[in-house]
Parts: structure tokens; C-alpha cells; sequence
């Protein structure tokens, strides 16, 4: 099992993938079916890394959706058809820098590995 320092790590990881893949702005995602299958596979892999987290650590960010980012996770893998790429981009602007921000001060209580 891995540390939920791994975790949020993992989650930052994603979080950084999802920004650069995106950078590029809505039009240039809208445009690019690859753009939007990396985003979309950054954010189911993000989602399950947060199902990872100690609820502890969950209830210390009462500001972020836990549970629309489990929902949002099962969406992603099930739904294929159902993804729309306009509620993927509000997610990236809205949640994901509530989520970078609570990931980020989880990591800094978050005693280091050896």
C-alpha cells in the first residue's frame, strides 16, 4: 500500500499534466481530440488517487467535492459517451485550483518519506 503522501503527490502530478495539457486554452482543447483524452485520462487517474486519501485528510478541505470527484471519476470510466468537454473545462478552471490548493497544504502537514 502506498503512503497517502504518494497520493498527493500523484494528485499534483496530474493536476500539472492537466495544466499543461490545457495551456493551450479552451479552442486549442476544444480542437484537439488528443488534448482531450489526456486531460480526460489525468483526471480519472487525479480521481482515483483521491479515493485514496484518509477521510481525516478529506475533512480538513471541506472546500473541495469529494464526492463530485468520485462521481466525476465513474463518469470518465463508464460513461464514454456522457463526457462533455465543456463541464471537463469549467472543472479545470473552477475545482481543479481548490483542489491543487488543498492537495498542496495536505503535502506541507504531511510528514516526509524516508
Amino acid at each position: 500500500m502506498k503512503s497517502e503522501r504518494a497520493y498527493l503527490e500523484h494528485i499534483l502530478h496530474c493536476i500539472r499534466r492537466i495544466q499543461e495539457d490545457s495551456g493551450h486554452g479552451k479552442e486549442g482543447v476544444l480542437a484537439s481530440p488528443t488534448l482531450q483524452d489526456a486531460i480526460e485520462r489525468n483526471l480519472q487517474v487525479l480521481c482515483e488517487s483521491t479515493q485514496r486519501l484518509t477521510e481525516s485528510s478529506r475533512m480538513r478541505h471541506p472546500e473541495v467535492d469529494w464526492r463530485g470527484i468520485s462521481g466525476l471519476r465513474n463518469v470518465l470510466v463508464h460513461g464514454y459517451f456522457d463526457v462533455d468537454i465543456e463541464i471537463i473545462w469549467t472543472i479545470i478552471q473552477r475545482d481543479l485550483p481548490v483542489l491543487e490548493g488543498a492537495v498542496t497544504r495536505l503535502l506541507e502537514e504531511s510528514p516526509p518519506t524516508t
